[in-house]
């Protein structure tokens, strides 16, 4: 799992390109990690990003947002 949202789609990218960010809350306790889902979408002037999902984008939302959860378990922390 790409923990960055950073790529641009090409012309091969299914129509539901869910990119997640995650990213780790700076605090000098125990490491804690926040998860950004979105959904990217074609326009006429490229790609446009939304946090907003349709009915058909859950089943990918689901598989997407678990797999973020097993990269984030699987991410070091601190004590």
């Amino acid at each position: 799992m790409t923990v960055t949202s950073e790529k641009t789609p090409d012309e091969r990218t299914p129509r539901r390109f869910l990119p997640v960010a995650i990213s780790e809350n700076g605090s000098d306790g125990p490491s804690l990690f926040s998860v950004t889902l979105s959904r990217l979408y074609p326009t006429d002037g490229g790609w446009r990003s939304t946090g907003s999902f349709g009915l058909n984008d859950l089943p990918h939302l689901a598989m997407v947002a678990q797999q973020a959860h097993q990269a984030v378990d699987d991410l070091p922390r601190l004590p």
